[in-house]
């Protein structure tokens, strides 16, 4: 039992139904649909396939819609533009350029950027730097050379920008996931909590929330957001051109760190497994980038062009999932007494003392009493994700009643959703129910004692009080 989760970008090399059921036998924990890519039949027809192939195989595969955000692109060429270093260039709004010059599809571009800023094209390839700005018209001297294509990306390192973290785009593709049922949906280029705080109202408890920190000022109020999102993703596509890309290491162990003691989940995303694009193997140096996510406490691993255009989608699955392996049998994952009583942890995560207090005991039990699992009897999956926080090193067995719930906890690490169907809601019933899912399994044999944490009453979400030592 994997617990590190993985989660699979769907694309053109993906969508087939018998692609699909592939991956969710091999272990996909969440599809993730890319709405800067793809039609809208496309993306719906995907998310039945998953729909189909996980009741088909019977395990819960949750689906996140990644909006596109405010991506700033250079606009559509009649051919590729040579940017000769030293070159003195001109970029304008798309709508009032002249031969010549550089499309822009960010109409307030010469308003926000000042002479000296800094501009990247093409992930990063190319660099210019602001000379002069003159009403819709921008004088960029190329610093760093190429050849430029249409719809390429442009960051703005520094750069504080007007735009609305939502565009009318992702407010149509929102409307569309919510209607979907989607589990999970991550908003691009957060800049701030308030960011969160606005997509969350639109949202409500239709879906939860997953903050992608791709920009400096989300990494510097990385503290801010925590407490405002249900997850992060460290995004190291947009990050790593935002930031130099010898800061991208130490920036990822920070905000998975961050993320850990604010018990949300978080996603280490961006060519993870990048050869595998063309290759049935993954490189050397993939394989230790994968390990040491997993490694800094990474709650998922995200493949994208690997499983969504690349020629060897399943390979790429199965990789992930032989590196994870290999990593958590190790025993470097298992973390010490004293992370449990680490202050840090008593205050954050939107949980209150007591409900820390109950899920650092439940994890300590295990190590006491040699328990081989936990029982987490959660409605929202609050109590397991605050539980999986405290990295036990058994499976938590996650009982819901809610099939949402259910599907949302597939990306959790080292939980295992339990879904209880047609069950009286008492502790009781839920908790054999909970014991019987155990055994089953074949985690545990019969006399082992299993710590059960729950919540009374039931039907308050976020009231973790109580943890019991029961028998298998």
């Amino acid at each position: 039992m994997l617990r590190t989760k993985i989660i699979c970008t769907l694309g053109p090399a993906s969508t087939s139904p018998d692609t699909i059921l592939r991956l969710v036998q091999g272990g996909m924990n969440l599809a993730r649909l890319n709405m800067s890519h793809g039609k809208r039949e496309d993306h719906l027809a995907a998310i039945d396939l998953v729909r189909d192939a996980a009741a088909q195989v019977g395990d819960p595969v949750g689906i996140m819609v990644d909006l596109s955000g405010p991506k700033i692109r250079v606009g559509e060429l009649e051919e590729p533009i040579e940017l000769k270093k030293g070159k003195i260039v001109t970029m304008a709004p798309s709508d009032k350029v002249q031969p010549g010059e550089i499309p822009c599809a960010y109409r307030p571009l010469s308003r926000e950027l000042q002479p000296g800023d800094t501009l990247l094209l093409d992930d990063g390839l190319m660099e210019l730097r602001c000379v002069e700005t003159d009403a819709d018209r921008t004088e960029l001297e190329v610093i760093r050379g190429g050849v430029l294509n249409a719809r390429k990306g442009i960051n703005l390192p520094g750069v504080m920008l007007t735009a609305p973290s939502l565009t009318e785009k992702d407010l149509s593709d929102l409307e569309f996931a919510l209607e979907a049922g989607v589990e999970y949906v991550a908003l691009s280029f957060v800049r701030g909590p308030e960011d969160i705080i606005d997509i969350k109202k639109r949202v409500g408890d239709q879906a939860l929330v997953i903050a992608k920190i791709e920009k400096v000022e989300a990494l510097r109020a990385i503290e801010e957001i925590l407490p405002e999102t249900d997850a992060v993703m460290v995004a190291r596509g947009d990050l790593g051109v935002e930031l130099p890309f010898a800061r991208v290491p130490l920036a990822q162990k920070r905000i998975v760190e961050m993320a850990n003691l604010y018990a949300r989940p978080v996603i280490t995303a961006t060519q993870m497994l990048e050869s595998m694009l063309e290759h049935a193997r993954p490189t050397r140096a993939e394989a230790s980038d994968a390990a040491n996510a997993i490694l800094d406490g990474t709650d998922a691993l995200m493949l994208s062009g690997e499983t969504a255009v690349g020629r060897y989608p399943k390979e790429a699955l199965e990789a992930l999932i032989d590196i994870g392996t290999e990593i958590e049998r190790s025993g470097f994952l298992v973390r010490g007494p004293q992370y449990l009583t680490h202050p840090s942890m008593d205050s954050r995560g939107g949980a209150s003392s007591q409900e820390h207090a109950v899920a650092a005991a439940t994890v300590d039990a295990v190590r006491r009493v040699n328990a081989p699992a936990i029982v987490v009897i959660t409605r929202s999956g609050f109590s397991a994700r605050l539980v999986s926080s405290y990295r036990p090193s058994v499976p938590v067995f996650a009982v819901t009643t809610d099939q949402v719930t259910y599907r949302q906890l597939s990306m959790v690490w080292g939980v295992q959703p339990v879904l209880a169907e047609n069950i009286e809601i008492s502790y009781n019933s839920l908790t054999a129910f909970g014991l019987e899912s155990v055994l089953s399994s074949g985690v545990g044999a019969v006399g082992s004692v299993i710590p059960v944490t729950a919540g009374y009453p039931f039907h308050q979400s976020g009231s973790t009080n109580t943890m019991r030592l029961e028998h298998l």
